[in-house]
């Protein structure tokens, strides 16, 4: 909730009319200066860099002369962009940052898939920095691009809208998701992987690290006599799971995989964060916190 100044107290308690005072600020008051940070798990692939480039562009177009500002949360991630003369913050380090440079509103905006760990830590961390004193007076933090039942039909219908043109009814299309299977959230893939099955049965879902596996899809697949299969990650960059994990040639990648069992694959490398209707979720969860700062 937004502080009152003591001249709108005085106006309510006396009932005066607006302008009958003349506010003046109290001694150190600052005037707002509002910030957003955007909030990555981050990468190290160059190419993957599209993804970031093309969310910072949207929301610079969305929040005009709003000062934009980016955090990578993996420490290994950004000790080795640093060994490369790249210097990303953690997401702490950048709110201090803001912080010592007299930013007193903040939007912080994750760009995690599902509302997991990370992001419970990210929203509990940034909310001590408005409770600290002299900390921001006003900060607020976006929810992640899955955070409704809302959110998931727009997202299945945005990524069933990019399957490559290409693609024929009966070829088979799995989204890969990061997925946690030590986090309640995870649930949230499953919820996916329905709306996208509602769209086209031969669309589904499955997790790196969570459920749905694709040992989980695998057989799914044998049971529709699917020949091809087309792979597209599910996660905001096309970065090392979706060149590893999903398109690598390593026996255990998803193309691998699949190959083995017979299946020709396509992997698409291209990240959430380069479709505009994904953004576009993104972009409304940031606006809603915005407009409260």
């Amino acid at each position: 909730m937004k502080k009152k100044s003591l001249c709108a107290l005085l106006l309510t308690v006396f009932l005066l009319p607006a302008g009958t005072l003349q506010c003046l600020a109290a001694p150190g008051a600052k005037s707002p200066k509002k910030a957003i940070l955007l909030v990555a798990f981050g990468t190290t692939v160059p190419e993957a860099q599209k993804s970031y480039a093309y969310i910072e562009a949207e929301v610079k177009k969305s929040f005009p002369g709003v000062e934009t500002r980016w955090a990578f949360e993996s420490g290994i991630i950004r000790a080795k962009l640093a060994a490369e003369g790249k210097v990303f913050l953690s997401p702490a380090s950048a709110l201090a940052q803001l912080m010592d440079e007299g930013f007193t509103h903040v939007a912080v905006v994750s760009l995690q898939t599902i509302p997991g760990k990370e992001f419970h830590d990210l929203n509990q961390n940034a909310r001590l920095f408005g409770q600290m004193a002299g900390g921001f007076e006003g900060i607020q933090v976006a929810w992640p691009l899955l955070s409704s039942h809302e959110d998931i039909k727009r997202a299945a219908k945005a990524m069933f809208d990019n399957i490559p043109a290409g693609r024929k009814p009966e070829d088979a299309v799995v989204l890969m998701g990061h997925g946690n299977a030590k986090h309640p959230s995870d649930a949230i893939y499953m919820a996916m992987y329905h709306a996208m099955q509602e769209i086209d049965p031969n669309v589904f879902v499955a997790t790196v690290e969570g459920y749905p596996g694709m040992d989980d899809i695998l057989p799914k697949l044998k049971e529709k006599k699917v020949r091809k299969v087309y792979l597209m990650p599910f996660m905001a960059v096309a970065g090392d799971h979706a060149l590893n994990d999903m398109a690598g040639d390593k026996p255990q990648s998803w193309k691998s995989i699949l190959g083995r069992e017979g299946f020709t694959v396509e992997p698409v490398l291209k990240g959430t964060g380069e479709y505009p209707e994904i953004v576009g979720i993104w972009i409304d969860h940031l606006r809603e916190v915005f407009n409260r700062l």
